[in-house]
């Protein structure tokens, strides 16, 4: 047994609805479990076992979410996989696409707006990140957990490494929409469409707390329920796979700290001018560095490059300069 708080657990034979009752975030759950609505007074157990649901899976879930003590022992690791892979499908196939379109609507994306240029380009920035991390997980890591549960481990891979990199992600996807919400508050001036732009930043703010417990899920019961099957195929007498294991990190090519030290100036609105008197530079040399950034990290823009300097901590949100 794992504790995650003191509150006293939802159990097999408490009705369904009196979960949604007390945490909506549970229709979520719901849903990637492949739950539908319309069940009544029927209890968890009796709808889980009616929709092929593993009912201590369902519960372990539904449990840590909600900040009450779970049980993770005993689940389906297959039943957990597909709720994870169901809550990717909905992050990258409708949630972030949806936010997308409202933030379009609430800001000017015309081009005249170089603000609001700058958030859509962060935004879509931040997105990229998310589907390059939930890509891994696809491809790779459940890949991983599918050969696992046939019997087999890999000499190259464990689940350790997807968690020693997982945390590293989490932190940076944080710090991304902690930017984007800041930028959002601190720098959109409303003097149109307010209402709309207070209901996109809502939804922002919905997504980040949904993506963090889609996260801490997989930290606290995905891994450890990986780990025990790690360890039962060792305690069974381990074969190992012959696939290869692609554990690559998706990074950009390394900057110089010259190069850090050019884009800190391009987000705090310098011309290459300015930039080659500070830092004692000809502009040809600037200008030099400017493009073999640009091939590094294929950002063309100067807005562009003040978001990677944003969320990659080269500079901070007070020192960007807003026209």
């Amino acid at each position: 047994m794992s504790t995650h708080t003191t509150r006293a657990p939802y159990r097999a034979t408490d009705p369904l609805r009196m979960l949604i009752d007390d945490n909506s975030a549970l229709l979520f759950v719901l849903s990637r479990f492949g739950i539908p609505l319309g069940f009544g007074e029927r209890s968890v157990g009796d709808v889980c076992a009616t929709k092929g649901v593993d009912a201590a899976t369902f519960l372990a879930v539904a449990n840590f979410v909600s900040g009450r003590e779970y049980d993770s022992d005993d689940i389906s690791l297959a039943q957990l996989m597909e709720y994870l892979r169901k809550a990717h499908i909905w992050f990258l196939e409708f949630n972030l696409p949806s936010i997308r379109r409202k933030l379009i609507e609430a800001i000017d994306c015309s081009g005249k707006d170089e603000v609001a240029l700058l958030i859509l380009k962060f935004y879509d920035d931040f997105v990229t990140e998310v589907r390059g991390h939930m890509g891994h997980e696809n491809s790779t890591v459940f890949a991983y957990v599918d050969s696992l549960m046939k019997g087999y481990l890999n000499r190259e891979y464990t689940i350790d490494s997807f968690a020693a990199m997982h945390s590293n992600r989490d932190s940076r996807l944080d710090d991304k929409l902690s930017d984007l919400k800041n930028v959002i508050i601190r720098y959109y001036p409303q003097d149109t469409n307010g209402d709309m732009l207070h209901s996109v930043l809502f939804d922002i703010i919905n997504c980040e707390n949904d993506l963090a417990l889609h996260c801490a899920v997989e930290d606290k019961i995905f891994v450890p329920a990986v780990k025990r099957a790690e360890e039962d195929v060792r305690t069974q007498g381990a074969n190992y796979g012959e696939e290869h294991i692609d554990v690559s990190d998706n990074t950009s090519e390394q900057l110089s700290q010259r190069e850090k030290e050019i884009i800190a100036c391009v987000a705090k609105g310098m011309t290459s001018k300015e930039i080659a008197d500070k830092l004692c530079l000809s502009v040809h040399t600037v200008t030099t560095h400017r493009r073999n950034i640009t091939g590094k990290l294929q950002i063309h823009t100067s807005a562009g490059l003040t978001i990677f300097a944003i969320v990659n901590k080269l500079v901070s949100i007070e020192e960007i300069k807003v026209q």
